[in-house]
């Protein structure tokens, strides 16, 4: 932890030169505030920032705050711009009698509980060798807590504990039909990707490729890129054998055979970062999924983005969210029958620039996929959206 913790600081004290020749502070901010119960480090720097994602720029005004995770209720930050340093009217080291669950989160953490507790991103290797439910007691068709459930494939000791698992998708991407065009990221199930097609069992996609890495086109290979995988449950092991036994402690919804079981991920999320722009955007980086709408999503609501750890993507990463621009026809200047569009039909079309849509900060992190929370928006996100470096412009 304390190496972690250093690597951080030591990360965030060689940005700080940047944000300082950088940074715009909002009109008419006043020289300090107080933080107050329910603050995020994003509501503060979006208050008094023009950047909310420059938070160092705040947090290098206050050296008192030792880290800058860790900010709570009642702590007076100084926002003067100026870099006041102790004896100028900034606080000194004290000793904190608060309990650390009361520091102030990122994010507002309310808005992720699903996403942050109940949804993981696992590999091809570990879904194809995750042990799996073969049969509820008494040969049911179902099971709830309270009753066993078979496992085929477990490797565990009576009394360990296991999560109850459901895939409810897969990301993967595909080569484009032209050579120059990026490769586009699908999810299954609900990006209108060519392999969305209904489970005949029960309506649900079914899962590509049931244990296939890659599947081959015309234009060249699908790459696989992440199975996400729903927490439901908790099982504890009462029998390990070839096929094991396992009491169903916790469940929000019916157990049935083909549901996996995965180790309990102790701590899910990383509660540790704070705002930041990305040290290079990755390239075509878009909106691949949404938690929970069909078509557009707003304010604190989340998104699943293309690009995770692998593209350097990390927790507290922040983007801005743009629509391409479309392709339209000047029908003024080359109008149909013209002896110009006769000649240079080409010419005739013109790409709109991209439109600004919000802000999305990156708080889940997968090797390839990553889970962010739109914190601000002028206009509805769609599907195929594209992020980019919030302080340029595409």
């Amino acid at each position: 932890m304390l190496k972690k913790l250093l690597s951080v600081c030591a990360g965030l004290l060689f940005t700080l030169t940047v944000y300082a020749a950088t940074v715009e502070w909002a009109e008419n901010h006043p020289d300090r505030y107080t933080v107050k119960k329910g603050d995020t480090l994003w509501d503060i720097s979006a208050r008094f920032l023009k950047k909310p994602w420059a938070w160092p720029e705040i947090w290098q005004d206050n050296p008192q705050v030792k880290n800058p995770h860790l900010i709570y209720p009642g702590d007076e930050l100084v926002l003067s711009g100026n870099h006041v340093g102790h004896g100028s009217g900034s606080i000194g080291p004290h000793a904190r009698s608060t309990e650390l669950g009361a520091a102030i989160p990122p994010i507002p953490l309310s808005a992720l509980k699903q996403w942050l507790k109940n949804t993981r991103i696992v590999s091809e290797e570990e879904y194809k060798n995750a042990p799996h439910v073969v049969g509820i007691e008494e040969n049911q068709l179902r099971g709830t807590a309270g009753q066993l459930v078979y496992v085929r494939g477990l490797s565990a000791q009576p009394g360990q504990k296991l999560a109850l698992v459901r895939p409810m998708g897969r990301y993967y991407d595909m080569p484009p039909t032209d050579d120059n065009a990026p490769r586009e990221v699908y999810r299954q199930g609900t990006s209108g990707g060519p392999y969305d097609k209904p489970d005949a069992r029960d309506g649900r996609p079914a899962m590509l490729w049931r244990h296939g890495p890659n599947e081959f086109t015309l234009h060249g290979s699908v790459r696989f890129r992440g199975y996400e995988m729903l927490d439901f449950g908790v099982a504890e092991v009462t029998r390990s054998a070839d096929v094991s036994s396992a009491l169903v402690t916790y469940s929000d919804f019916e157990v049935r055979p083909g549901d996996y079981v995965l180790p309990i991920d102790d701590k899910p999320y990383d509660d540790q970062y704070v705002p930041h722009s990305p040290a290079k955007a990755p390239d075509n980086m878009r909106v691949i999924a949404f938690s929970d709408a069909l078509n557009a999503i707003g304010p604190r609501q989340v998104v699943a983005l293309s690009r995770g750890a692998e593209d350097g993507v990390d927790n507290g990463t922040t983007f801005s969210i743009y629509h391409p621009g479309e392709e339209v026809v000047d029908r003024t200047d080359y109008t149909e029958g013209s002896v110009r569009k006769f000649f240079h039909p080409r010419d005739a079309r013109v790409t709109l620039p991209p439109e600004f849509i919000g802000h999305v900060m990156v708080f889940r992190t997968f090797q390839r996929v990553s889970y962010g929370l739109v914190m601000d928006e002028v206009k509805p996100v769609h599907l195929g959206d594209f992020l980019h470096d919030p302080n340029k412009t595409p």
